[in-house]
């Protein structure tokens, strides 16, 4: 009896023997495959590629900074979901990583640099010239390309090597903009733009060529939307000058509130309107209504173009966000597109002085369906080349004009 029962021992010590080796050997598989890449159905790696992104996700500017994103986003997202996409023949994926600086050039900066240190990306977008300028400090030292949406010229004429501007630069549109003013309303002007570094650049490009018109400024201070949330004493001093045309912008929301201000106050005269702020909507702040903005001339909505990517587009963005994209998604959606098409023509993903090289022709690879706006090429300096059109309000109706395809 004792002879059988060590043997039945013996024999469940063979068996938990071979059964731990085998969960030792499972175990070690196991570990083996944690943070492996990702592994396409032909079986090749697939790689993930971060693309930064700083810009404000919280305060005033917060709905701007999310117009900007949605763009990046639904670019990333299609992208990835047809598999990505591949350079010097091996395929990626891309990582979307975001942080919110609220509009502030120092916190972009420090954004910045978090994202090259932590997540190693050669790519961070930012749509404000101020961060910007605080990045341009350094991305050329710490080898990482500045994606930047703005209209101002400065960014592109600093000699930095490694900026790309996304949207037309603000200074095309100073001259048509005055003449139309001027002709339609009078040459006494009150300046009341966006406390930023965009806003006073805008201001000081501005001045010469309305002054050079023969026209005068009778009122010249800023907003800062950050701080200031009642314009209604700036505003009423600023009609004290009786001007009979307003110069006013910035994020678009609280744009649209500084326009009805000025109408509660009982002006009628007209507005010039920077860039960042859209037509559509400031429209939509105050009820989607265009009556307000009777005498407004500044860039056209996105609905109302139409080129080769721009109704799936929108339909797509209607889709997810309930309402009508604005051009900060369409611009930031085909950058992400002429980006990648540059890193294909580079035939690599990590030297930024190549990638720099074929931005231009990643502009003419940029496919017809995926072309919410009809870009020209990528100029010397890093310059998107967009057609320029402008738009102003007449009878409740917006009236374009401009460069056509």
């Amino acid at each position: 009896m004792n002879t059988f029962k060590r043997g039945l021992f013996l024999s469940l010590l063979f068996i938990l023997a071979i059964v731990l080796v085998a969960c030792s050997e499972d175990g070690e598989e196991t570990k083996k495959d944690e943070g492996k890449a990702p592994v396409s159905t032909e079986g090749s790696k697939v790689e993930e590629l971060t693309i930064g992104y700083t810009g404000p996700l919280s305060g005033p500017a917060a709905f701007y900074g999310e117009e900007t994103l949605k763009g990046l986003r639904m670019a990333a997202e299609e992208i990835n979901d047809s598999g990505g996409f591949e350079v010097d023949g091996q395929k990626y994926t891309i990582n979307l990583a975001t942080l919110d600086d609220k509009y502030l050039p120092n916190e972009a900066a420090a954004n910045a640099k978090r994202l090259v240190q932590e997540q190693d990306t050669k790519f961070i977008y930012t749509p404000h010239s101020g961060g910007v300028y605080a990045m341009q400090v350094f991305n050329e030292m710490e080898d990482f390309i500045v994606m930047a949406y703005t209209s101002e010229p400065g960014v592109t004429e600093t000699g930095n090597k490694m900026t790309v501007r996304i949207p037309p630069r603000y200074d095309r549109y100073i001259e048509p903009f005055t003449k139309y003013e001027m002709e339609r309303f009078g040459k006494k002007i009150a300046f009341l733009p966006t406390a930023t570094q965009y806003g006073k650049d805008w201001a000081d490009s501005l001045r010469p060529v309305w002054e050079a018109n023969g026209g005068e400024v009778v009122f010249d201070e800023s907003i800062d939307f950050s701080k200031d949330t009642d314009f209604q004493t700036i505003m009423t001093n600023a009609l004290a000058k009786n001007p009979d045309v307003l110069f006013i912008g910035g994020p678009s929301q609280p744009t649209a509130l500084v326009l009805k201000q000025a109408r509660d106050l009982g002006f009628e005269g007209g507005f010039i309107i920077m860039d960042q702020a859209k037509l559509d909507e400031i429209a939509a702040v105050l009820g989607g209504s265009y009556d307000l903005l009777e005498g407004v001339i500044s860039t056209p909505p996105l609905v109302t173009s139409r080129y080769g990517g721009t109704e799936a587009f929108i339909e797509k963005y209607r889709s997810q966000n309930d309402k009508d994209p604005g051009s900060e998604s369409g611009f930031h959606y085909i950058s992400l597109y002429i980006l990648v098409e540059a890193m294909k023509a580079a035939g690599t993903v990590d030297d930024t002085e190549k990638i720099m090289a074929a931005m231009d022709q990643g502009a003419k690879n940029l496919p017809e369906n995926k072309e919410v706006y009809y870009i020209k090429g990528v100029d010397d300096d890093g310059g998107f080349l967009p057609l320029l059109r402008m738009a102003y309000i007449e009878n409740g109706e917006i009236v374009q004009m401009g460069e056509e395809k």
